[in-house]
């Protein structure tokens, strides 16, 4: 299984557009009795939802500032910082403080070049937020997205707490974690080859992402 170019399966495909999905699905949102986590998970969704419908930020020209916005909204969310050191689980230890940063800086920019696309192209199913759970500094916040033919699809945001505010650390789709699914795929490729060689691996896939970005065509390696 090679990293980024293999076709993706059912649930990959849903976990691909996972990393803020939730943030564009509640439209029509389902209230129900929530706690803090839950608030402030809401409050993200309802602030990209109104950069989405500004009519203003919809104009030719503007794509470049709706999209700095939306990124703007999911940095003050997800703890990406977080996200990486656990992406890279034992093999975080052994890297520098330096290679720490620039691995976090990379695995970020990757997700949002990635998934920003995605955010801007769901905006119309709804979403159940279907419970909370909190334990200590850490809590989850289940939802649930009401797909077509009673195909609910379950998303559940995984939290934690630092200085007053809940950070989205990692997200389960169909009981498959985006974290635990790069865990795997890093440590593979660190394990057959090397550190350096994830780190190349994902410097192609950011270039390729920022070629598209601009309207180019993207060759992707075989």
């Amino acid at each position: 299984m090679r990293m980024w170019f293999r076709r993706p399966t059912h649930w990959e495909r849903l976990l691909t557009g996972l990393l803020v999905l939730t943030l564009v699905f509640a439209g029509a949102a389902t209230r129900a009795a929530a706690g803090e986590p839950t608030d402030q998970v809401r409050s993200s969704v309802d602030q990209v939802l109104q950069v989405l419908r500004d009519p203003a930020l919809k104009a030719p020209g503007r794509t470049t500032e709706r999209r700095a916005r939306i990124r703007q909204v999911v940095q003050a969310r997800f703890d990406f910082g977080e996200m990486a050191r656990r992406s890279l689980a034992t093999h975080w230890a052994g890297r520098s403080p330096q290679e720490q940063k620039d691995f976090t800086t990379l695995f970020s920019d990757l997700l949002e070049r990635s998934y920003i696309d995605k955010i801007e192209a769901y905006t119309d199913q709804k979403i159940a937020y279907a419970g909370e759970r909190v334990d200590g500094d850490q809590a989850e916040v289940t939802t649930k997205v009401e797909g077509q033919k009673n195909l609910d699809v379950p998303i559940t945001y995984r939290l934690l707490q630092r200085d007053g505010k809940w950070w989205v650390y990692d997200v389960v789709i169909e009981g498959v974690s985006l974290i635990a699914n790069y865990r795997t795929q890093f440590n593979k490729i660190i394990q057959s080859s090397s550190y350096a060689e994830l780190v190349k691996r994902m410097q192609t896939k950011r270039e390729g992402e920022a070629a598209g970005d601009l309207g180019a065509p993207v060759s992707r390696p075989q």
